[in-house]
């Protein structure tokens, strides 16, 4: 019986056997996700309307933290979101919703110099759309117009925290005079 299904060409494997050993293949898999902590406070309902015209003006605030579970290549990343609305024109809150996300992570074959910063930037990056879904249900279901949050540059997030880190790590390793 023939293989049909031989096209005749060498696996990539075979066509480069030292290549996969030097390097081993990245293995992300999202174990669960799941919410930590979620809260939506409506100031609108429980003081009542602002005077005027409400031009709203919102602001979001992400952190993130990650962390080794005790089972082999398993990592907990929480985000958290701070969304706040304010009223342009006298500031008053509108409202304010604040989401913990996290997710179980299975990684393998990412170098021990590159794993916190895979950790940080692609976890996040993967819970996204599941945060962005929550926080415009909340919004709506809240009383206010969906809001459907921008995609956040988990990237550049990433370098702002180690810039803020090794700021404020410098003074202290300046000698005192």
């Amino acid at each position: 019986m023939s293989d049909e299904n031989n096209s005749g060409t060498a696996a990539p494997e075979a066509q480069n056997p030292g290549q996969n050993a030097a390097q081993p293949a990245v293995r992300l898999q999202i174990l669960t996700q799941y919410i930590r902590d979620l809260s939506f406070e409506n100031a609108v309902a429980q003081k009542g309307l602002p005077s005027g015209e409400v031009q709203p003006e919102i602001s979001v605030q992400v952190s993130l933290d990650a962390r080794k579970r005790p089972a082999e290549h398993q990592y907990e990343v929480i985000s958290k979101f701070r969304v706040q609305s304010t009223n342009a024109t006298d500031k008053a809150p509108l409202f304010l919703c604040e989401l913990d996300y996290g997710g179980i992570f299975h990684v393998e074959g990412v170098p021990e110099d590159q794993l916190h910063p895979f950790l940080m930037i692609e976890c996040p990056r993967m819970m996204f759309p599941f945060v962005r879904r929550i926080v415009s249900d909340m919004t709506r279901d809240g009383g206010f117009p969906p809001f459907n949050m921008d995609p956040v540059d988990f990237v550049a997030l990433y370098r702002q925290e180690i810039a803020r880190r090794a700021q404020t790590q410098r003074p202290a390793d300046q000698p005192l005079s």
